[in-house]
């Protein structure tokens, strides 16, 4: 590992390509490949064998996990987590021959956190603090604090911003634009805008089966 001035590592074997933007105290390590202008802030950990491609933007705090590919259109902000094996994709109609396809931009929001092996098919907003389950399909915009997992993935709840499922016992109240939680694990006040909360209902709702004998 080589250290520079600015208290950048970057693994021997990674490969940095022109006009990149590395923070103060990001860590890039084995075989990791950053193509030319993709923007990562400070503090970031870039894990073994991770992709990042052209004019990627990526903000402080980031943490993303080994074998992940983060595709041109992408935007990560400050405090996302991003599991192992996890990608990104920027065109919706693919085609090896087609020669104008369009970048269809990926935005992923503060403290997000996505699992293993998820696939974000591009043109979505992950919300703020959201946290995709370990191999979902997100095929849709996620709301803030949302929990969703599956293929494809469905909104199950709301998490706060430690992490944990917020429960129906959390409830603490609403108003006329937010239902009110608060963590039992934190103690922290969580606000969840109700058309996200209506939503939720919604999803529930229609992934119910009635087995009848």
């Amino acid at each position: 590992m080589r250290m520079n001035k600015s208290k950048k590592f970057i693994h021997p074997t990674a490969v940095v390509e022109d006009d990149v933007v590395i923070g103060e105290g990001t860590r890039i390590w084995h075989f990791v490949h950053i193509r030319k202008g993709a923007r990562i802030g400070r503090n970031c950990n870039i894990g073994k064998g991770v992709y990042i491609d052209s004019n990627v933007v990526i903000g402080n705090n980031v943490k993303i996990q080994n074998f992940v590919s983060v595709y041109r259109g992408v935007t990560l902000e400050d405090d996302v987590f991003v599991g192992p094996h996890a990608t990104f994709t920027n065109d919706l109609f693919p085609r090896s021959f087609v020669k104008d396809w369009k970048i269809v931009p990926t935005l992923v929001k503060r403290g997000a956190s996505i699992g293993a092996n998820a696939t974000i098919v591009c043109g979505v907003t992950i919300g703020s603090y959201a946290m995709i389950g370990a191999g979902a399909v997100v095929t849709k915009d996620v709301p803030d604090f949302g929990l969703v997992y599956g293929n494809p993935a469905r909104l199950k709840g709301f998490v706060c911003y430690c992490g944990r499922p917020l429960r129906e016992e959390d409830k603490t109240g609403e108003d006329d634009n937010r239902v009110i939680y608060r963590c039992s694990n934190c103690g922290k006040i969580v606000r969840i805008k109700k058309k996200d909360y209506e939503r939720y209902l919604r999803e529930i709702s229609k992934s119910r089966v009635v087995v009848k004998n």
